[in-house]
């Protein structure tokens, strides 16, 4: 799949509103699961189509959820900051690119640490690695 500047922009943002607080390599872990779903060969309506369908579909990243506190960053009202910005493009243009491995395994899933308990997929699924505050699945039923 060619991906397209949109793509580009809607992930890192994607990764910024998710993984904002990890580095580098827990960014590209979470664009590595998104880019898992979006080659999954599923049933293109479940997961959406592309970086934008796969990010932006209802309730599977929820930053770009309208109650989300990270959404007005995402949507454009607020700035993010050029920084943590610049560095979720890196993580992004690297996964799209295929620049570097899947460090996942690849997992399509993934859930932070720092919610209140897991979900309840995550009972059933195969874990595959954490890295920082992510714990991440594949094989989900």
């Amino acid at each position: 799949m060619t991906a397209t500047e949109k793509d580009r922009d809607i992930l890192a943002r994607t990764l910024w509103g998710e993984a904002r607080g990890e580095g580098l390599a827990g960014q590209i872990a979470v664009a590595w699961t998104i880019r898992n779903r979006v080659n999954d060969g599923k049933t293109k309506s479940w997961w959406g189509e592309g970086y934008v369908g796969v990010c932006q579909a209802p309730y599977q990243f929820s930053c770009w959820n309208k109650n989300d506190p990270n959404f007005p960053f995402l949507s454009g009202a607020k700035p993010i900051p050029a920084g943590q910005f610049a560095q979720a493009l890196r993580a992004a243009d690297q996964v799209i690119a295929g620049a570097v491995p899947d460090p996942t395994d690849g997992a399509t899933h993934y859930y932070a640490t720092t919610m209140a308990k897991a979900p309840a997929w995550a009972a059933k699924a195969k874990q595959t690695v954490r890295i920082g505050q992510h714990v991440f699945f594949k094989d989900v039923p």
